[in-house]
């Protein structure tokens, strides 16, 4: 048996292992009742707006450049801040929560955020309903790629899986995800307190 055959798939044990994680936004999201009104949706765009930074910051780390190829066509703050502009909202920076973040932990910070983006088509959905958002105006950030996003999202996987990474390689992309969940759940957390 190979080396490769004796590991499970890195993508696979994302899923599995940060599925109560998965389940926590969900709630949050619930909580947070960002289609309320347009004001909440402001605030969670914003929230997307800083974790995409937090993400992105990650594109410049070599090693993560190197085994993700089309990075060019990830990430989503420059849409968010679009979207924030046509809501009449001013962008406060903040300092990045990722920076100190390694590799390999950076690719689970870029798994919450591709995950986001692969799940995003239902709120894109609620944006356009509910608060008459489109992908022109107030929710590009929750628009597809223009590949597509089941394409983008399973390139991005079967990039994790074609790293082969040992087990405690794998375990350290996992607690990056975890950190990645951790740091969105926060940034919910503001528009729950913010009630």
């Amino acid at each position: 048996m190979s080396h490769l055959e004796t590991l499970e798939s890195l993508a696979l044990r994302l899923k599995q292992e940060t599925a109560t994680d998965h389940e926590r936004m969900h709630q949050l999201m619930g909580q947070a009742d960002v289609f309320a009104n347009r004001d909440k949706y402001a605030l969670f765009t914003l929230s997307q707006y800083y974790f995409q930074k937090d993400v992105e910051y990650l594109f410049d780390n070599q090693q993560v450049a190197e085994l993700i190829t089309d990075l060019d066509i990830r990430g989503r703050s420059k849409e968010a801040a679009a979207d924030l502009q046509d809501l009449g909202v001013t962008i406060a920076e903040r300092e990045l929560a990722s920076i100190g973040v390694g590799f390999p932990e950076a690719l689970g910070w870029i798994y919450v955020s591709e995950g986001s983006t692969l799940g995003a088509a239902f709120l894109f959905k609620q944006a356009q309903k509910d608060l008459d958002l489109t992908a022109e105006f107030g929710a590009r950030n929750l628009a597809a790629y223009p590949e597509g996003r089941a394409k983008v999202w399973k390139h991005f996987t079967a990039e994790l899986d074609q790293a082969n990474f040992s087990q405690a390689l794998q375990d350290r992309v996992i607690a990056g995800a975890k950190q990645g969940f951790d740091r969105f759940g926060e940034l919910l957390q503001e528009i729950i307190d913010a009630k």
